[in-house]
């Protein structure tokens, strides 16, 4: 009820006005058209029939003649008054040319002058009497009635035999009576119809024709509102596919979750995005919430039936497949024109990867901080380093005959080198990468680094095996840089990897991607779940004789580039590093980068 009043309430006023004006007139003209041919058509019919009359009062005067003017008036008098006793004849008169009446079907009039106009002016019987035309008219009556009166020469000839009669005195001289019918004057008949029964039929003949001009304007009317609102349903209906394809697009391509459900908590729709973070099956619509969706999530939702008009917060949510999601959550009902509630929104946003930022950037802002204390720490070891080693190269010359004294000055040197390459790496892993772009052949340049290995894989019984696929002939990179990576890479993989086992370096750049993946894959011991977050920090290791800086230092490399280091391992099973390193259309933006930071 209220959409058929909002409806009309939309119909603009103009519609109504015009088709009133348009279809008014048109309903009329038709309505007094019909009812003006009906009573022409009534009239024409009664001038017909008294036509017919006249010629049948004729014909009926000629089946004889009599010369007795007197036996000829009232045969005449007692046909009229016998014809005129019909129900719809008023009267039936015969009057000469001079008007006086010499046959009435009321008897009392006969004799008398005969008082007619015609269109408003005295009758002239002489012209109706010599033209031999019908005429006729309407007349008021007595108590408001109308007579059509029909009018025109009487004829009234002599039978044949009275013809052949004549007819024998030619030349001659003829009888009176037949100079008295001869000189006879003219005469007129007038017969009056009663149109009672017109007026009455047009009567009944107004009313259908007024209801048949009503009807007629309400479907007009009707037909006018009925095409405006089939353009109006069409326009609404194309407004709606337009607004609805408009809304599908914008829903598919929001970057957040996006599921809408009823009162009942049943899903309604779904995005694709939801799809993917819930894991929803493709006929997910039309099911209870509880059943697909994280009981965290659909608790939230469910606060919205105690009155709560919105509800955003953070809930971890646990998916079907274990894992656990951070969700951004905003949930609102859904409300009809009359505020009831018909359905609930949910927006959520998975934060898996701005958390995962958020540690990227701590990290960042960690290895700044140990940096900094690091160039300067660096820098303060070193020159006692130099002043350690020196004695102890002079204590290993001047106690070389003893070869205690000699080991002791010797284990020194060695433990200052490798604090000099702590400090070194140290140092290196401090400051800024400094970068040499050189385009370089993307095979010999990987054959050169698995070849520098190739002794030390032997020599463990361990195959390493490359496989290119699909990759760029070059590739724009700093070759000294890379090389330091991918030889960290190996020797962590070569020390993961027992005798016997395998190392994979695969080359590819995955379909419709722009960029380079270099994949070193072993089947070692693997990297548990607990030191996979931090293999990347500065010092961490799990090496006895590491100093846990390849990978940080590995990491800043890539990271200069523009790339990034991704990492799977399984415990007891393997690990595969990732390097993701930008080429051809990427790589033109990182060519300027590339010669600007050159040292």
């Amino acid at each position: 009820m209220p959409s058929e009043r909002k409806f009309w309430s939309e119909v603009p006023p103009w519609i109504f006005i015009g088709a009133v004006v348009v279809l008014l007139p048109i309903s009329s003209w038709v309505t007094f058209d019909k009812i003006k041919r009906q009573r022409e058509n009534s009239i024409q019919i009664l001038i017909e029939k008294g036509a017919a009359l006249i010629r049948s009062f004729e014909a009926s005067t000629r089946t004889g003649f009599m010369a007795d003017n007197f036996r000829e008036t009232r045969k005449l008098q007692k046909l009229l008054f016998e014809t005129a006793r019909q129900p719809d004849i008023s009267y039936i008169l015969v009057a000469q040319d001079d008007g006086r009446i010499i046959a009435h079907n009321k008897e009392s009039l006969t004799g008398k002058r005969l008082n007619l106009s015609y269109q408003g002016k005295d009758l002239n019987l002489r012209r109706i009497a010599s033209s031999g035309n019908l005429f006729w008219q309407i007349v008021p009556a007595e108590g408001g009635k109308q007579t059509l009166v029909i009018f025109r020469r009487f004829t009234q000839e002599a039978s044949s035999l009275l013809r052949m009669q004549i007819s024998r005195y030619d030349h001659q001289k003829l009888p009176d009576a037949v100079l008295r019918l001869e000189k006879a004057p003219e005469r007129i008949i007038f017969v009056g119809l009663d149109m009672s029964s017109v007026e009455k039929a047009g009567k009944i003949e107004m009313q259908d024709s007024i209801i048949s001009g009503a009807v007629l304007l309400l479907s007009g009317f009707g037909g006018v509102i009925l095409l405006f609102m089939i353009q109006a349903y069409q326009s609404t209906r194309s407004s709606l596919s337009r607004i609805k394809a408009f809304s599908d697009t914008i829903v598919e391509n929001l970057p957040i979750g996006l599921m809408a459900f009823d009162s009942s908590l049943r899903i309604l729709s779904f995005n694709h995005i939801a799809k993917s973070v819930m894991q929803l099956p493709d006929n997910g619509t039309g099911k209870e919430a509880k059943t697909l969706l994280p009981k965290e999530l659909t608790a939230r939702i469910q606060e919205l039936n105690y009155g709560i008009g919105v509800v955003e917060d953070l809930v971890e949510c646990t998916t079907p497949g274990g894992d656990t999601l951070p969700l951004q959550v905003s949930a609102a009902p859904l409300k009809d024109e009359e505020n009831q509630v018909t359905g609930y929104i949910c927006l959520f946003k998975d934060l898996t990867e701005v958390h995962s930022l958020k540690r990227e950037v701590e990290r960042s802002r960690r290895l700044a901080s140990v940096g900094k204390l690091a160039a300067g720490v660096a820098h303060e070891i070193r020159n006692p380093l130099s002043s350690i080693k020196g004695f102890a190269t002079y204590f290993s010359e001047r106690y070389k005959d003893n070869p205690n004294d000699l080991n002791i000055a010797q284990i020194m040197i060695k433990e200052v080198d490798r604090l000099n390459r702590v400090v070194g790496q140290l140092l290196e892993f401090a400051r800024p990468i400094c970068l040499t772009p050189k385009r370089v052949e993307l095979g010999p340049f990987i054959d050169n680094c698995v070849k520098l290995m190739s002794m030390r894989t032997r020599e463990r019984g361990i195959t390493l095996a490359t496989n290119f696929q699909e990759a760029p002939k070059s590739i724009l990179l700093d070759p000294d840089k890379i090389s330091q990576v991918l030889l960290n890479l190996f020797l962590n993989a070569i020390e993961a990897t027992e005798p016997g086992g395998r190392i994979d370096v695969t080359i590819s750049r995955p379909l419709a991607s722009a960029n380079l993946n270099i994949v070193v894959a072993d089947t070692g011991c693997g990297i548990s779940e607990e030191n996979l977050a931090h293999i990347f920090d500065p010092y961490f290791t799990t090496k006895s004789s590491g100093t846990g800086l390849g990978l940080a230092v590995s990491h800043n490399i890539v990271e200069a580039h523009g790339g990034e280091i991704r990492i799977k391992s399984i415990e007891g099973e393997g690990t595969a590093i990732t390097l993701v390193i930008p080429s051809k259309a990427e790589q033109t933006d990182h060519e300027k980068k590339f010669l600007d930071s050159g040292c």
